[in-house]
């Protein structure tokens, strides 16, 4: 039998606003908005699941005792919301790191898809039906290698991809338009031909 469905989403740019290694739960503020779409999604029977790099751990800029503070904040922060996070994965590595046991290249961080195919394995998760959503093109590498359908959003940071791993099926304004996707927006009520004003007009591109 087939599992269920999940989006997969990325945490800074995508579920909160974009910050420099935020620290301290205030610092993670949800986008307006997206709370009645996950609902929605939560509804229609996605899992909803955070992949999220954390490269400050091995840089020493917080701890996990942090990051769980944080993740604690969002967690109810969507509650207030009717919304329920089925799981929050994160890559703790980074291979420049400071910390002795943190700094290493591994299978987790993306654009690696380890935390998806963890997520996949404990949740039951249908990898085929799912979509990864984020703002960088790692993220769409990481859920594309997991085969996942894929939506970068548009934050004006990300080059044309050179590699057919990194072409996202979908691009959004935001998450808000990413969300719409993934629930349906094939159907013709999406836009679902955006392109980065950066990327031009290339018929290659998506």
């Amino acid at each position: 039998m087939a599992g269920r469905p999940a989006l997969f989403l990325d945490r800074d740019g995508t579920l909160v606003h974009s910050r420099a290694y935020p620290a301290r739960p205030h610092e993670l503020v949800l986008y307006d908005g997206i709370a009645p779409l996950m609902r929605e999604a939560q509804a229609c029977g996605f899992a909803l699941v955070v992949i999220t790099n954390q490269a400050g751990l091995a840089h020493g800029l917080f701890t996990e005792l942090d990051l769980a503070a944080m993740h604690e904040h969002l967690i109810r922060e969507l509650a207030f919301h009717d919304v329920q996070l089925d799981a929050i994965y994160h890559c703790p590595h980074h291979p420049q790191g400071v910390v002795p046991e943190l700094t290493r290249t591994c299978d987790c961080r993306k654009p690696k898809p380890g935390m998806i195919l963890a997520a996949a394995g404990d949740l039951d998760i249908d990898l085929g039906a799912s979509w990864m959503i984020g703002d960088r093109l790692d993220d769409v590498e990481a859920g594309a290698s997991a085969g996942c359908r894929t939506i970068l959003i548009d934050l004006g940071t990300e080059p044309i991809p050179d590699d057919p791993l990194r072409v996202p099926s979908y691009v959004a304004r935001d998450t808000m338009h990413a969300l719409h996707i993934a629930l349906g927006g094939q159907a013709g009520t999406t836009e679902l031909g955006y392109r980065p004003t950066s990327w031009g007009l290339s018929s290659s591109i998506v």
